[in-house]
């Protein structure tokens, strides 16, 4: 981890624990905004302003977080508005690699674009990142917020779906409060759990969340609102896109997986049938980096399945 600006030690992928021995997620430190205007958003500071070319995103195809952003990115027309960067699918001693030189900034590991942003940054060097190429710093790592610019704040750059339409605002907002600590951090807190009583209590959240978003899907739909797909579906499908392949063996959330749930099973299908959201999944890269986690699978070794129906198994790094 990173502190004072300087790595001081292997990376490890928990980092603080609550009373009863459970996973506690590092707060985003980066919270400014892009604007239409460069006016400030709901935090930070003011003078980020929407403009082609000027900003880059990191991301790494295994992270349900960065590809949040990468599927917005996608879905708002942004490709050519906002560069991006993928990186290796290993977390290696020092975190997230780069496999040649960054060409924004020339970094070999993440963790150096966070200091080139803050010489004094402590903590884990996460992904995902939108840099601001202009001022040479980081303009955000929260990936809810990020998400949220890439759907307003570019204002005319961008195009496609409303995914915060203002109608649907408030109930996108409870299902994200819900189903955030519970299902999309809940898979977390049972993998990362260092007690048996934190991992059973994060376990029965999983399923619990699991059973209520199955009959919500079966009784309604195609989407978490109905005819309208939000930001809300991004937030779910990519963590139920990792379940069977990374969460249920590894993060010991066995008790289902997600093909034991017709009504997940085909709305997981229809989401990822949508235009441009296929092109942000890599299977084997969510399985290369998963289980290069040391802690939780010291060997290495890479599970052949499961298989995955309509999913190409193939890295697609090269189609985004």
């Amino acid at each position: 981890m990173l502190v004072n600006g300087k790595w001081t030690e292997d990376w490890q992928p928990v980092q603080a624990t609550d009373a009863k021995g459970g996973f506690v997620r590092q707060t985003s430190g980066f919270r400014n905004w892009i604007t239409p205007d460069g006016a400030a958003g709901p935090t930070g500071e003011a003078g980020f302003k929407a403009g082609a070319g000027r900003y880059h995103l990191y991301v790494a195809l295994i992270c349900p977080w960065a590809s949040r952003t990468l599927i917005g990115r996608r879905l708002k027309g942004l490709e050519e508005v906002v560069s991006l960067s993928v990186v290796e699918p290993e977390l290696g001693d020092q975190g997230w690699r780069f496999a040649i030189p960054d060409p924004v900034t020339g970094a070999t590991w993440m963790h150096e674009i966070y200091s080139a942003a803050d010489p004094q940054v402590s903590g884990r060097a996460t992904v995902p990142v939108l840099w601001d190429k202009k001022t040479g710093t980081i303009v955000n790592n929260e990936s809810a917020e990020i998400l949220r610019m890439f759907n307003a704040g570019f204002g005319a750059l961008a195009s496609g779906p409303d995914l915060y339409p203002e109608p649907l605002r408030a109930e996108i907002d409870a299902l994200n409060e819900r189903i955030y600590p519970r299902l999309n951090n809940g898979v977390y807190r049972t993998g990362f759990a260092t007690t048996q009583l934190a991992y059973e209590e994060a376990f029965q959240d999983v399923f619990t969340q699991l059973d209520e978003l199955e009959t919500r899907l079966a009784s309604a739909g195609p989407f978490l609102l109905g005819e309208t797909f939000t930001e809300a579906d991004i937030r779910l499908f990519v963590t139920l896109i990792r379940f069977d392949a990374a969460y249920y063996g590894l993060f010991k959330t066995n008790l289902r997986r997600i093909a034991d749930y017709p009504a997940l099973s085909a709305y997981l299908a229809r989401v990822i049938a949508l235009p441009g959201v296929r092109e942000t999944v890599s299977i084997d890269h969510i399985k290369r980096g998963y289980y290069s986690i040391r802690k939780l699978n010291p060997l290495g070794i890479v599970p052949v399945g499961p298989d995955l129906p309509g999913i190409d198994p193939v890295t697609l790094k090269e189609a985004l």
